[in-house]
């Protein structure tokens, strides 16, 4: 597949995945006609980059597809000179997404090969807003704390606390908050005395982080 061609296709993902889904944020839309997913896929998943399916990556892993991730966007109101905490951002993609609408963002990654993969993605491709860092997921990346947002590249069925402590005062966490069809996107607000406030977005069935899964549990 040639570079117009995947340009072409990357006109009509937003056309027809996005702009139909209630996205209406003109800097969201801009963001994904900018970004080429193709640059973000494996090798065997480039010409299938702008369909509208999540693209694995292995070990329950996937790149998720564009609608849920803009509409996840727009409910997160990121500004121009917020900083994003982009957590599971596996090959580099969202975060480079984040970074046209975001002063800087920090990506973090537990897999070495994604974060090693993201990395060299990003680098590639001139996005020097974002970071890449490695570290488990579930406790959130401390050092660069607090964000004014932190948005998830898949469902949890657990949120650790720490995630609420690492969140700005007037900060927003965007979550979607259990699997299958049963799921919701969540924003949390965190007011200037800390107090956090959730409200429900949209319902929203997306891949899970597995990281984020509850811990088996054994009735008697």
């Amino acid at each position: 597949m040639t570079a117009m061609d995947f340009e072409a296709a990357r006109i009509k993902m937003v056309d027809n995945q996005i702009r139909t889904t209630d996205v209406t944020s003109h800097d969201i839309l801009k963001a994904f006609l900018q970004v080429p997913r193709e640059e973000f896929m494996p090798g065997s998943r480039r010409t299938l980059a702008y369909i509208d399916e999540d693209a694995p990556l292995g070990d329950g892993r996937f790149v998720m597809e564009a609608s849920p991730l803009a509409k996840l966007l727009q409910l997160a109101t990121i500004r121009p000179d917020d900083v994003v905490l982009d957590v599971g951002c596996n090959t580099g993609y969202s975060s480079a997404i984040l970074s046209y609408l975001a002063g800087s963002v920090v990506a973090l990654e537990e897999k070495p090969e994604l974060a090693a993969a993201a990395t060299e993605n990003l680098a590639r491709l001139d996005y020097v807003t974002c970071a890449v860092v490695e570290g488990p997921l579930v406790e959130g990346y401390a050092s660069e704390a607090p964000y004014d947002v932190i948005i998830f590249q898949g469902s949890v069925e657990t949120l650790p606390e720490t995630f609420f402590e690492q969140m700005k005062d007037g900060g927003r966490m965007v979550v979607v908050r259990g699997v299958g069809n049963a799921a919701e996107a969540m924003l949390y607000v965190k007011d200037e005395h800390g107090v956090v406030s959730e409200r429900f977005g949209f319902n929203c069935s997306i891949q899970p982080l597995p990281s984020f899964r509850k811990a088996p549990e054994f009735v008697f």
